[in-house]
This record gives C-alpha cells, structure tokens and sequence, in this order.
C-alpha cells in the first residue's frame, strides 16, 4: 500500500483512495498528515495506538505529527502506543556515507546513525524518530526495505519502484543499462517485507512489543538475500528481448550519471544511489523474531519475468518517492 497504514484501516491523502479502499471493506481516514491538529484529533477520536508509517522517510514532519498524535492517545486511553517507521537502505551505503565494513544490525545502528546523522535526510529522519518517540514514551521501530521487487496485493499501489523504473527506462531506450561498476545489491519480495511488518505488530498485540528489540535498538533490516547488480540486469534484459522490448540481451554502460537520471527520471545526485550502491547490514533482530522469508536469489531470477509483466500491466507505480526525491534535491 503506498500510505501509511494504521492498525484500524488506512489513513490515505486522495479522494481516489479513500473510495477504492472503502470498497475494499477497509476503514479509511482520509488525512492530512502535514496538518498536527487533524491527525492529533484523529488519532484520538479514532481510538488509534499501533501505527505503521510508510508515507515519507524524507519528510520527517509527517511522522513527527504521527507521534504527537499517539501521545495525545496514550494519554486519553491509557493504552500504551507503538510506532513503527518506514526507513530507506540509502541510509546504510557508503555512497551515502555509512562506513564500509559489515555490522549487524542488533548493532550499534542507532548510534552510527546518530554520528552521521546531519549527512544524509534519512538518517536525520531516523535518529529523530527514535529520540522523540522515547521523550513521548511510545515505543518505536524502524523497518528498513531493501530493494523490493514482486507485484503487491493492495488496492492502491501494487508495484515497487527500482524494478519498475529500470524496466521502463529499459523500453523507453530499447536496452538494459548498468554503471560501469559492478556491486551487490539486497533484495526482498513484497510478501516477504510485509510478513514482517505483520510479525512485528503481532508481537505488539500479544503484549511482547516492549521486550523485542525497539527504540534504539529497534532496527528490522528486510534483507532477504543478495545479488550482483550486472548479473540481476543481465537477467533482465534477458527477459526483456524476450518480449522485443529491447534489441538485445547485452546490458549497455550508461555514459553519465546524466544520462541514466534522464532516462530514469530519478534525480542525478540520487541515480547511483538507487541503482549502484549496496550496504553491508547482517540481519539479526528479524531472524530472532521468527521472520522466514520465502523468496531467495534463484526464486527471484527464475521469476524475473514478473517485473516485466507487471509493468506491461499496470504502468508507473503510484509512488511520492519520487517527487520527494526531486524536492529534496532542491533543499
């Protein structure tokens, strides 16, 4: 789903959404999550304690209104409240900053970030998750995707955004491009990433949320495996001749950070970012919590057609990341 999500139903932004979800038997509350009054009232009036936020790890204004709200809750219920954030992998790469070297991340994450914070917007947004949610006494987790790929179940927003964009920057140029190095990249299918999700909030409602790891030590990487960059392209292109939506099989070289943002629509200070970059993260904390993901590297290659599918299906994904990005590129 692409906005946040709360344990009632769905708090969405468009009238487009609110009826499609309607439909759908889900409770909907369409909201503005920039305005702190209406989502307070909101939060309150609806009795709402357990959010998951995956509107923006950019704009941390959002969430920091999410949690103002839930402390307001927590004090006319009497419920304790839990906030789990959506963060970005970016956050964990040495093109962003993050130190080379492997660390876990039942690690000193949260202190890492907090060093590093004021280099990069979504460690920012992290660090001040974290440390707010403590001063309000709501306990927090973050949630960090990797690269996703698979054909979500939602009503609104059923593809991811890496995949999707290479493959039609792939049909837009006749060819499958790479940077010039190679690297190794996480990945995830979306059931696997929200099985997680869902893991986390039973453990809330069994009443075990503050003894798993959280706050500080409340990172939850959904990495599921890896896979080599070229190799995954080269896959794709595979896939991709297949169906004469590109003339070959060989993967092409971008000739400029340039060329692969304009055929991307990815800003330029980004495009590395989202297609050349990968971080050293051990997933420990989710393992201990019992997540089992059901897709792997050879599940993913043998089914890489889908990502070509799924665009020839439903286009462009309805995602903000985007537009975000392009803001951000301009602060």
């Amino acid at each position: 789903m692409s906005s946040n999500i709360l344990i009632t139903g769905a708090a969405v932004r468009s009238d487009e959404q609110a009826k499609l979800l309607s439909e759908s038997g889900i409770n909907v509350l369409q909201l503005d999550l920039t305005d702190e009054k209406a989502v307070v009232e909101s939060l309150v009036k609806h009795n709402i304690n357990i959010v998951i936020h995956t509107a923006s790890s950019l704009d941390r204004t959002l969430a920091l209104n999410l949690l103002a709200g839930l402390a307001e809750q927590q004090k006319a219920s009497g419920s304790k409240a839990y906030f789990i954030h959506t963060s970005g992998l970016s956050a964990f790469c040495p093109k962003t900053g993050w130190p080379q070297g492997v660390m876990k991340d039942s690690g000193p994450i949260f202190e890492t970030e907090k060093q590093l914070a004021d280099s990069f917007s979504l460690r920012k947004t992290d660090v001040t998750i974290t440390e707010t949610a403590k001063a309000l006494g709501i306990t927090s987790f973050i949630v960090v995707p990797s690269t996703v790929y698979g054909k979500g179940k939602g009503q609104w927003n059923q593809l991811s955004v890496i995949f999707p964009i290479a493959v039609q920057a792939s049909i837009k140029q006749k060819s499958v491009s790479k940077f010039p190095e190679d690297g190794n990249i996480a990945g995830v299918h979306i059931s696997d990433l929200t099985e997680l999700y869902g893991l986390i909030v039973k453990k809330i409602l069994q009443g075990s949320g503050d003894t798993i790891p959280n706050g500080t030590h409340g990172h939850y990487f959904a990495i599921a495996h890896e896979m080599a960059w070229w190799e995954t392209l080269g896959r794709l292109a595979a896939a991709m001749e297949a169906r004469g939506l590109v003339a070959s099989s060989e993967t092409q070289v971008w000739t400029s950070d340039e060329a692969a943002a304009e055929a991307t629509g990815v800003p330029e200070i980004f495009v590395e970012i989202f297609f050349n970059s990968s971080a050293n993260i051990i997933v420990d904390n989710a393992f201990k919590l019992g997540w089992k993901p059901t897709w792997d590297k050879a599940r993913f290659f043998e089914n890489i057609d889908d990502e070509v599918v799924s665009v020839l299906e439903l286009g462009k994904a309805k995602s903000s990341l985007i537009d975000s990005l392009f803001l951000a590129a301009k602060n």
